[in-house]
């Protein structure tokens, strides 16, 4: 066989692999092949979703597990030896390597971006590929780095034996900060979205430097106690005896790995900062998660921490670094070493992306203002004034407008599945709980046997937080509805959370990161692939912010009296938290000097939900401003230059599938655009209805045409019982499913034989797939 005819994958093993074994390459543990970089990004289709196709280098070479050195791209011999340089370069960008090779079994493509004599793309022969201690020497020149500094770079991972590899950001992240230690720098802050693993991140870090000896002593602070919990029976869990968790204000110094509150360590009083019990010298790192909630602060109890160790390296972590007038994390960390953001992690398919469902009441929007004289139903009479949305739940209570609230929810849970992890954002803790109370009458027949259905979960109550690991754990049915204010806004890793409702007025783009976080990750295990996000105080309005880096998918806002299924005061400053296990810093808890804050409670107004809008998003994360027909119209235009080319390369298409694929990732909202026209119609009539303006037809009348035309009198009795019946699935379900072989093994097909059975009636299964392709060209023949 001539080498014009081997594969790709041939080229690569007959040729590719073998030099670079030949060049002092370890197949087993410094070449990766078909590397994978993402995951592909989770499309969302009404309550469907697909993957769009994920990045994977042909190659991935590292120097040491988890130190990647270079990038290959292979091509088929057909191609020239530079034909995936560009693919190369992409992919080597993305984890930040000076080396790309482009092959086609040939020779390589050589791109050194570190050469010195300014001739960055040269050809080697198959036997001129550079070793990796070659490539890592040039590195390391490049870099200017001591021997000493090497030692600390090149020491190794931790791995539990099973090979894993973190993901192409962790891998960015983690170097990046072991060699901004190495080379002395002592104020790092990470940027990484919620969902994406920094303190599997952070576990890394502290690893190589602890066992490199380059940090002997090291303090991880958090300020959730949840936090800690989580981080030392997870991520944390091999540094074993090493590691403590400094509680009960003791303090024992045998240890290497110190894990805390950072209320556990401070307090108002002198005698209570017990960090001072360890001498200034005694920590030679500190790492600080979530550090845009204290340590940013000049004069947060963070901030004294982090200055009575001044000595100490510090690594800040964070999804949202908070920059105002008064808090910076830039001004004590200096700029991010690295950011992965939202946006980030829903393109590459490691978060799930989400919807937004927008309601607006009738009070929220207009107003509400008190007749003379008039008492709550406590017979307190209301000030008379204007009530609006910054009002409602902190000095003035609807009832009506909770009952409202709370009903929307459950219509939602109802059309959708009723067990779907849920939390509900609320202004304060007195909102949270009359929350509580509406949604159990609201969902009375599963509350009245299961009182676990929704609990209370904030700071000032024991028996809600005992519920919190149950409404975490993926596999504990209860609680579903979880209501809080601010307890649950960070560091709770809820993977199988699938709506997320803002019932509280939120203008800090950093707790809105956060809370929008609790619903980013995936659990494909539990069907969790995106979530929706329920938003009553248009809280939502922040995407429009510039600093927001991750938009929904779809914006819907339903009709009054709708389906709230879409179609198929804070101020910017740290939120401050009562010491001790992070209690919800709630205006109703009152403690100290505070101020009891009048509230009134009216049962008897009504409220009703007001106004109608439908957003898009494209495929890109842009909002679509015209309409769905004139964006659609333009998109198609850029695919196809005329009708008759678009029928062509669909009378063409092996499968329609692909067609309708290609053109969904591009933004098509097929299922928006059938709703929209009012017909139960094919993405083909959608295409060129909405394209070219044909009449459609739907896909009923495409299917009455074909059995008009006595079609399939020129089969056989048995096969024209066959191709009825994929004619009656076409136009139940669309021309998708009768493309797939395996629709044969449901009924009716099944009375007529197993699969194999059903293809030889057509001869094999060349002859029924081309029957299959007739049957489609007569559906579309007019």
């Amino acid at each position: 066989m001539s080498k014009k005819q081997l594969t790709e994958r041939d080229i690569c093993s007959k040729y590719i692999t073998p030099a670079l074994i030949s060049s002092g390459w370890d197949l087993h543990i410094q070449i990766r092949e078909e590397f994978p970089l993402t995951n592909g990004r989770i499309i969302v289709r009404g309550q469907l979703h697909t993957r769009a196709k994920n990045k994977r280098a042909d190659y991935a070479l590292f120097y040491k597990p988890g130190i990647p050195i270079a990038i290959i791209e292979a091509k088929d011999n057909n191609h020239s030896v530079g034909d995936g340089m560009q693919q190369g370069l992409n992919y080597g960008e993305m984890i930040n390597v000076p080396f790309v090779f482009s092959s086609n079994g040939d020779g390589f493509l050589f791109h050194n971006s570190l050469a010195k004599d300014g001739k960055v793309e040269k050809e080697i022969a198959l036997d001129e590929f550079p070793s990796p201690e070659t490539l890592w020497k040039m590195w390391c020149e490049h870099k200017e780095i001591s021997p000493i500094q090497e030692a600390i770079i090149a020491e190794d991972y931790y791995s539990d034996g099973s090979n894993k590899t973190p993901r192409y950001y962790q891998l960015l992240a983690i170097n990046k900060t072991i060699e901004a230690v190495a080379k002395g720098e002592d104020r790092i802050l990470l940027v990484m979205a919620t969902g994406t693993g920094k303190t599997y991140t952070a576990f890394q870090i502290i690893w190589r430097l602890w066992k490199s000896k380059t940090k002997k002593r090291i303090l991880f602070l958090a300020d959730r106690n949840i936090l800690v919990d989580q981080t030392m029976t997870n991520d944390f869990k091999p540094f074993g005896s090493a590691m403590t968790k400094i509680s009960k204000r003791q303090v024992n110094k045998s240890f290497e790995i110190y894990l805390s509150l950072y209320q556990a360590v401070t307090g108002t009083e002198e005698e209570q900062n017990i960090y001072k019990q360890f001498s200034p010298e005694f920590f030679d790192l500190i790492v600080i998660d979530e550090c845009h909630r204290g340590s940013a602060a000049d004069d947060s109890n963070w901030r004294r921490i982090l200055e009575y160790f001044t000595g100490a390296t510090q690594i800040g972590l964070t999804a949202t670094p908070k920059e105002t007038q008064e808090v910076s994390n830039t001004d004590y960390f200096g700029k991010p070493i690295y950011t992965y953001s939202l946006r980030q992690g829903i393109d590459d398919g490691f978060l799930a992306p989400y919807k937004v469902v927008r309601i607006d009441l009738d009070k929220d929007v207009t107003g509400w203002r008190p007749d003379k004289d008039m008492t709550d139903k406590y017979g307190n009479v209301i000030e008379d004034r204007i009530y609006n949305q910054k009002d409602f739940d902190k000095t003035l209570v609807l009832d009506k407008r909770t009952e409202l609230v709370a009903k929307k929810i459950s219509d939602f849970l109802k059309q959708t599945n009723r067990y779907d992890k849920t939390i509900v954002f609320c202004d304060n803790i007195d909102h949270a709980e009359r929350m509580r109370q509406a949604l159990v009458n609201e969902n009375s027949d599963i509350a009245a046997n299961n009182n676990k259905y929704v609990v209370r979960i904030t700071g000032d109550n024991e028996e809600g937080k005992m519920e919190l690991d149950n409404f975490i754990f993926p596999e504990s049915k209860f609680p579903v509805i979880a209501t809080t204010s601010k307890l649950m806004t960070t560091g709770v890793d809820a993977q199988t959370c699938k709506l997320i409702v803002l019932d509280q007025r939120i203008q800090s783009m950093t707790e809105f990161k956060q809370i929008i976080g609790r619903g980013t990750r995936i659990n494909e295990d539990y069907n969790k692939f995106f979530f929706t996000i329920m938003d009553f105080k248009k809280a939502t309005e922040l995407f429009a912010d510039p600093d927001f880096d991750g938009e929904p998918v779809v914006i819907y806002e339903p009709k009054p009296g709708g389906s709230p299924v879409p179609p198929d005061d804070i101020d910017g400053g740290t939120t401050t938290i009562p010491p001790d296990t992070g209690i919800d810093g709630d205006p109703d808890v009152n403690g100290g000097d505070t101020p009891a804050i009048k509230k009134f409670y009216v049962n008897n107004v009504s409220v009703s939900v007001i106004a109608e809008r439908v957003q898009y998003f494209d495929a890109k994360g842009k909002l679509i401003t015209e309409s769905l027909k004139d964006y659609t119209k333009k998109t198609l235009e850029k695919e196809f230059t005329s009708l008759d080319d678009f029928l062509t390369k669909w009378s063409d298409a092996d499968k329609k599938k692909m067609i309708i694929e290609e053109l969904a990732n591009e933004g098509v909202f097929f299922e928006a655009l059938a709703e929209e026209i009012g017909k139960d119609l094919d993405p083909f009539d959608i295409i060129c209805h909405v394209a070219w303006d044909k009449p459609p037809l739907s896909r009923k009348e495409r299917a009455e045409q074909v059995k008009k035309r006595n079609y399939f009198t020129k089969y056989g009795v048995q096969a024209q019982k066959v191709m009825n019946a994929l004619l009656d699935k076409y136009a139940d379900e669309g021309v998708e499913p009768i493309e797939e072989t395996k629709i044969l093994t449901i009924q009716p097909f099944t009375d007529y034989g197993t699969p194999l059975e059903i293809i030889k009636i057509f001869g094999g299964k060349a002859q029924y797939e081309e029957a299959v392709k007739e049957l489609e060209r007569a559906i579309y023949s007019s």
